[in-house]
């Protein structure tokens, strides 16, 4: 079994998997463990709201993956997503001496300046830079450029800080090392949208059980992200009304379901069968989906933002387990207005994988496979053996696998937050205990130049006294 491999754990609010897998030289991914733990009773709306549960899931899910590669694992990489994550514009400004030539140093002093900005119960988990305005133009890279008036531009991305911490602890109370968190939406836009797309302007809609991920790109920058609370769930729910167990109606949904059907091609008359005794009205349940669906997208398209609505040359992409729906295409685009709609069904790396649910390539593992193929650390850590010597060593320090880079969209830790403000108190002591130091000097200075002063003008005045004195006892002989 290989020592190198990546895994990766999305928390899903149906299920949450594991997968494990090996990069590979000529760049593809080679899939080495696929597991599943139901989630439904630990995470709702793609957000953990059970701590105990959810800690046990984990667990399980790691304890099945090493089993499978019979080698320790020491760390993973975790998707972040769910409900209450939004995104925010943000401005900077900082004015600048006339003819000031505006350097990194200025770029990354907004940057922390954004990212320090405080939010009523809200985590800052990533920040999307839009672009810089240098005096009255707009620019990408503003470096190298004079001007006296620097602004930029920032797409700050939160969450509600009990949720991130809730996940933290999560990890921490399995003793499960985060080697990355990412942001979810991003890593699987990264995985399933091309350049030419997220150039030209397209919309990602990821259509999950319980919740509707919304992502807008335009000139390669993500524009905004929100999460709608409605997903398929929500269609299942309204099916079960009908007076059947949500077991019913989900099976029934993904028999029957149609996205849209033309008004002329409705039997009135047709009745479905949901089991030996019982049936129900076609045109109903129809009425049920296509209701529901209405809703969805034109959340969807409300969450597009205005300036960005004639622009998007690249269209809509739709991905996740809702994708799958029949006339899914269709329906968004009589809801939306917008006629280039692409469906994707997997993702656009070649993945080797004997394992059904990747082969299905149905839409609903792009998101995990996106987050295996972010990460760049190896994950393995010790092989499991009887060997008694060996049992509880720490494992080797993990490396990057192909010698990869990070990448934009990572979220520190919660540990790696506290190290970051504990080095950052640590460089602010250092830095004022030497604007004390040169204060104490600089004043020392000055009283010294002050006391010869003084000396120099007694010194003065005496000479001056005695030459008048000298004078006058010359003119008096």
């Amino acid at each position: 079994m290989p020592k190198d491999f990546i895994v990766a754990i999305e928390l899903g609010s149906s299920k949450m998997t594991g997968i494990a897998g090996k990069k590979n030289l000529d760049g593809s991914i080679s899939v080495l463990a696929v597991v599943r733990e139901d989630s439904t009773s630990c995470i709702r709306k793609g957000v953990v709201y059970n701590i105990d549960k959810t800690v046990l899931c984990l667990t399980n899910i790691i304890n099945k993956l090493e089993t499978a590669l019979k080698t320790k694992i020491a760390q993973v990489y975790v998707g972040v997503g769910g409900q209450s994550i939004r995104s925010m514009k943000n401005v900077i400004i900082k004015d600048l001496p006339a003819g000031t030539i505006v350097n990194q140093e200025m770029i990354n002093e907004l940057e922390d300046t954004n990212r320090s900005m405080s939010y009523t119960d809200l985590e800052i988990l990533d920040a999307a830079t839009q672009e810089y305005k240098v005096d009255s133009q707009y620019q990408l890279d503003p470096v190298g450029i004079q001007c006296s008036r620097l602004e930029g531009n920032y797409l700050n991305i939160l969450w509600r800080k009990s949720f991130y911490r809730n996940l933290n602890k999560c990890f921490e109370n399995a003793g499960i090392r985060i080697a990355e968190l990412y942001l979810a939406p991003m890593a699987l836009a990264d995985s399933i949208l091309t350049e030419a797309e997220k150039r030209s302007g397209c919309v990602l809609v990821d259509l999950g059980a319980d919740t509707t991920t919304v992502s807008v790109y335009y000139k390669n920058i993500l524009r905004h992200l929100a999460v709608i609370p409605l997903g398929g769930n929500n269609i299942t729910k309204d099916i079960a009304t009908m007076q059947m167990e949500e077991k019913e109606a989900e099976a029934i949904k993904l028999k029957y379901g149609c996205a849209y059907t033309d008004s002329n091609a409705i039997d009135n008359t047709l009745e479905l069968k949901i089991d030996d005794d019982r049936k129900i009205e076609s045109r109903k349940l129809i009425d049920i989906i296509e209701g529901r669906l209405e809703e969805i997208i034109e959340n969807v398209r409300y969450q597009v933002p205005s300036e960005y609505l004639d622009k998007l040359i690249g269209g809509i992409i739709l991905t996740g387990g809702g994708s799958n729906m029949k006339e899914i295409e269709t329906a968004f685009r009589n809801y939306t207005h917008i006629s280039k709609i692409r469906v994707a069904k997997f993702v656009t790396q070649t993945i080797n994988s004997k394992n059904a649910d990747i082969n299905a390539h149905d839409g609903t593992m792009n998101t995990i496979l996106g987050l295996l193929e972010k990460g760049d650390y190896n994950c393995a850590g010790e092989d499991i053996t009887n060997d008694l010597f060996n049992a509880g060593q720490e494992p080797t320090r993990p490396t990057r696998v192909n010698g990869g880079n990070p990448r934009p969209g990572v979220i520190p830790t919660e540990a790696e937050r506290k190290a970051a403000a504990e080095e950052e108190a640590r460089k602010k002591k250092e830095k004022e205990e030497e604007e004390a130091r040169k204060k104490k000097e600089k004043e020392e200075e000055e009283a010294r130049i002050a006391k010869e002063k003084r000396e120099n003008n007694l010194l003065n005045k005496i000479w001056k006294s005695a030459k008048k004195i000298g004078e006058k006892l010359i003119v008096e002989e």
